[in-house]
């Protein structure tokens, strides 16, 4: 059986804390939806801000929602190269101990002590998916990309949750290398 996943390259982006979308955009303010993504729930914002490193700065990185729990911002291995950021290469969420930017919004700015990575590549499976298949929660699987620059992708971390729809999650970097765009397919080999 085939064990096909649909495609999804994620562009530098940023989630927040409320508190913190308050302090850059203004007291009680609360994010408005540019477009729903492909888990549900989430939504990429009108919202964007710009995010300050040693080296350099990007503006307009869109905001990514609901608000989190903890803020984070997700960038590929060659922007932490332009702001200059060492930025560890974790899975979303794990951000103890990881390197901070500089946020700027309309409103005001904060300084995130923590919090910059670059996103562990990794597979949402909703819960009847990873069971169909015999996947399990962060299991490490192996991916094919076909095409002209077809390649292996290996560590993909599997995520499941029944608030989960099947989805590949890679860089923008990652993207590149094997010719992938959003809405490719690639398949699980192991």
């Amino acid at each position: 059986m085939s064990k096909t996943v649909p495609v999804g390259v994620s562009a530098r982006h940023i989630h927040l804390t409320q508190e913190h979308i308050e302090a850059l955009f203004g007291q009680g303010y609360q994010l408005t939806e540019f477009k729903p993504l492909s888990q549900p729930g989430q939504f990429a914002s009108n919202e964007t801000v710009a995010v300050v490193g040693p080296k350099g700065q990007f503006d307009k990185v869109r905001i990514l929602g609901p608000a989190r729990p903890a803020s984070q911002l997700e960038i590929s291995r060659t922007d932490s190269f332009a702001i200059g950021v060492k930025a560890p290469v974790r899975e979303s969420g794990k951000i103890e101990g990881t390197p901070g930017v500089k946020v700027v919004g309309p409103a005001g700015e904060i300084e995130l002590e923590q919090g910059v990575i670059v996103a562990a590549r990794h597979i949402h499976f909703h819960t009847s998916d990873a069971e169909k298949w015999g996947i399990k929660d962060k299991e490490l699987l192996k991916v094919r990309f076909g095409g002209e620059r077809g390649m292996i992708m290996e560590n993909v971390i599997a995520r499941v949750s029944d608030s989960f729809a099947l989805d590949m999650h890679i860089d923008t970097d990652e993207a590149n290398a094997a010719s992938v765009k959003n809405g490719d397919t690639a398949e699980i080999v192991e």
